[in-house]
């Protein structure tokens, strides 16, 4: 068994580029514009995902995306106070309203 040294090891706060990345966009007046999300604090953040897979599951398949390596990612939203980069996110957010609304049964009149 390979011995661990705890010295080549990232430190979790370290930045190291992500692949290319799959990366949300909308039309925009110019072309594609780069999506920005927010944290669940309320910070603004870019997201990529690792994988066309990801990015359907999570905003589903209507959604527009380019791919772009993650020092690209960064500079493009930089310039607009975006420094983070959140990779494959989750939604969390409850539901507007019910997935599946409950249809009130309408009395049955009998006679």
């Amino acid at each position: 068994m390979a011995d661990i040294l705890c010295g080549e090891d990232p430190e979790p706060s370290d930045r190291f580029p992500a692949g290319p990345l799959f990366v949300p966009v909308r039309p925009g007046p110019s072309g594609c514009v780069t999506r920005v999300f927010r944290t669940p604090l309320g910070d603004r953040t870019a997201v990529g995902f690792t994988s066309e897979n990801r990015l359907i599951a999570t905003l589903g398949p209507g959604q527009a995306w380019i791919r772009l390596a993650e020092p690209a990612l960064r500079a493009l939203t930089e310039p607009l106070g975006v420094t983070t980069v959140t990779l494959d996110p989750q939604f969390t957010a409850p539901a507007t309203r019910p997935v599946n609304p409950v249809v009130p049964a309408l009395p049955v009149r009998v006679g």
